[in-house]
């Protein structure tokens, strides 16, 4: 059984033990969260999410890997650089259902 989730405003496949790492949510390590469900499966037939539920344990708050953002304009003397590491949320899928 598996079930497709939103959060971050992008979309993740989970199922029952899984881990994924999506954009920050709030919470301690140890937290047990609900996520919105879009669409439940069950070994091939598709069922309505209404009344499903997923929930998901947080593992840990980390960051993401450094992105770098440089910016140029040629003959005009000018370079930008900065940088960025995005804050990440590592879930441990509980239960679908």
């Amino acid at each position: 059984m598996f079930a497709v989730v939103r959060t971050g405003g992008k979309q993740y496949r989970v199922a029952t033990d899984d881990k994924i790492i999506v954009e920050r949510l709030d919470g301690e390590a140890g937290q047990t969260i609900a996520l919105d469900v879009l669409m439940l499966s069950d070994g091939g037939v598709i069922k309505d999410a209404k009344g499903a539920s997923v929930t998901a344990e947080i593992v840990a708050q980390t960051k993401g890997d450094k992105v770098i953002i440089f910016k140029k304009k040629r003959r005009h003397n000018y370079r930008r650089k900065n940088g960025h590491r995005q804050q990440l949320t590592v879930l441990k899928i509980v239960s679908v259902g």
